[in-house]
């Protein structure tokens, strides 16, 4: 059965994104795991000690889950299956253990939040985790809510080394699984991304994913991240696929001088699959 894994800090920005995940589920009969990590508060004087004792903080944290899990499970009529685990340790550590685990169709996560606190926290396991994990990471900005669902998808594409570094078969498996619609996006200005082989491996790429049958859109824009977002808002795209490794797409949108970051910034959700 397919399995969903949520992450989550119980921040408005988490509890988002665990809305999103749990109506995905619903939509897609999958099941639900939500994983909750904490870490032992230390305090600094003249040696390190512990703030709290580590069984208030483990029944703090499985108190919490399990109030969640009745929510959902009311919320739901019980529809679907729900997990919960309350883990001490770092996120991506425990997160990668679980996934390994269960092999996940994706994993949910929030972008950011109401407050700069939460934006760095919840933001920056977000950012390692699409960096670490090679499993299907979905990034829900803030408000986004699941709505009618998944029914037009980009990809973001440059149309370099595509049969090395595209996941084609994950690609049409998520597309098929929702039947969406894919839209395959080419950012470019002035034709500077344009080399002799773009021809060639903008063909290889319709010949993978032909089966889907993809609507091809070249946008002339200087500026990768604003060319995608104008596109899926007027488009109204569901979801857009960014392939970290492979595109620039990721590249440098998480510093903190950048005002145009992609994930943190888009109102679209992003999905980040790995070469």
């Amino acid at each position: 059965m397919k399995t969903i894994i949520i992450p989550t800090d119980f921040s408005p920005a988490a509890t988002n994104a665990m809305n999103y995940g749990v109506d995905m589920a619903l939509s897609i009969d999958a099941s639900v795991f939500l994983l909750h990590v904490y870490t032992i508060p230390i305090g600094f004087g003249d040696m390190p000690v512990s703030l709290v004792s580590v069984e208030e903080i483990k029944r703090a944290a499985e108190d919490n889950m399990i109030r969640l899990k009745e929510d959902l499970v009311h919320i739901t009529s019980g529809k679907i299956k729900i997990y919960t685990e309350a883990r001490l340790g770092l996120v991506i550590d425990e997160l990668e253990e679980l996934c390994k685990r269960i092999q996940p169709f994706a994993i949910v996560m929030g972008t950011s939040g109401s407050s700069e606190m939460e934006r760095t926290l919840f933001g920056s396991n977000t950012l390692s985790a699409i960096k670490h994990l090679p499993y299907p990471i979905i990034c829900v900005p803030k408000g986004k809510e699941y709505g009618q669902g998944i029914r037009k998808v980009g990809l973001a594409c440059d149309f370099r080394e595509v049969v090395e570094t595209t996941p084609v078969e994950e690609i049409k498996n998520f597309v098929k699984e929702f039947h969406a619609k894919l839209f395959v996006l080419n950012v470019d200005h002035d034709n500077k991304q344009f080399t002799a082989d773009t021809p060639e491996q903008s063909a290889l790429l319709h010949t993978g994913l032909a089966e889907v049958r993809p609507e091809y859109h070249f946008i002339t824009h200087t500026d990768i991240e604003d060319g995608i977002n104008e596109f899926a808002e007027t488009h109204d795209l569901d979801l857009v696929i960014a392939i970290p490794k492979k595109h620039k797409l990721l590249d440098g949108i998480f510093k903190k001088s950048s005002t145009r970051q992609l994930v943190f910034e888009s109102h679209v959700p992003v999905m980040c699959v790995h070469e």
